[in-house]
């Protein structure tokens, strides 16, 4: 069988927008991974308990809403840039991240968005990095700033996880958007091996460095 980070045949195409196309494989491909890294962070949060519904629901909004715009993100400016781009799971490592939330962890490695070009110069390279991390930066103020106008304060995003979980639904779902979507951001700018830190801070060390630092000061500032 031919790798599946080609660009197989599809039955259907689908278009949104100027740039920003999609196939019925790929969109397989995202729904798989939404499902296995919601149902991955569900059982962390959860456990095997009656909170694992609840977790999960929190999981599937706050987590996979983090992981499917900071790879649309990656998507539009690499097809923007006029190049061929997918997002392809990682079918093992999402069985991985399943199996290791058993012992109270994810690896979350979903999949990646493909982009099929033989020359691909550092500045495109970089700016379509680091489109991924800053939409969790912003997706991470936007539930921080709902948080605020919700509750008038900022006390809910420093509550242990456990507590977190106490609240309603809506109230859980903001504090841990908040926080998964300030790590992703961090995570991601790690300037070392496939992450996309690495393709920035190759590029542009000072944007490099302002995305590093808001990210962090969403992590341990607030």
């Amino acid at each position: 069988m031919r790798k599946k980070y080609y660009f197989e045949d599809s039955k259907f195409k689908y278009k949104v927008g100027n740039f920003l196309t999609s196939s019925d494989i790929e969109l397989k491909d995202i729904s798989k991974a939404w499902f296995a890294i919601s149902l991955a962070f569900g059982i962390v949060l959860g456990g095997f308990s009656v909170k694992f519904f609840p977790a999960f629901i929190i999981s599937a909004v706050a987590v996979g809403l983090g992981f499917l715009l900071h790879e649309l993100s990656h998507k539009y400016f690499a097809q923007k840039y006029g190049y061929k781009a997918e997002f392809r799971s990682f079918d093992e490592m999402l069985f991985l991240a399943i199996i290791m939330s058993f012992f109270g962890f994810v690896i979350a490695a979903p999949g990646a968005v493909v982009i099929f070009s033989r020359v691909l110069d550092i500045k495109k390279n970089g700016i379509i990095s680091v489109a991924g991390p800053i939409m969790n930066i912003f997706i991470a103020l936007a539930f921080l700033l709902l948080g605020f106008i919700i509750t008038g304060n900022l006390e809910l995003f420093s509550l242990p996880i456990p507590e977190v979980l106490e609240l309603n639904l809506g109230l859980a779902i903001i504090a841990i958007g908040f926080l998964v979507n300030s790590w992703l951001a961090l995570f991601n700018m790690i300037p070392l091996w496939l992450f996309d830190g690495a393709k920035v801070f190759r590029w542009n060390k000072i944007i490099w460095f302002l995305v590093v630092f808001i990210a962090a000061f969403l992590v341990f500032g607030i």
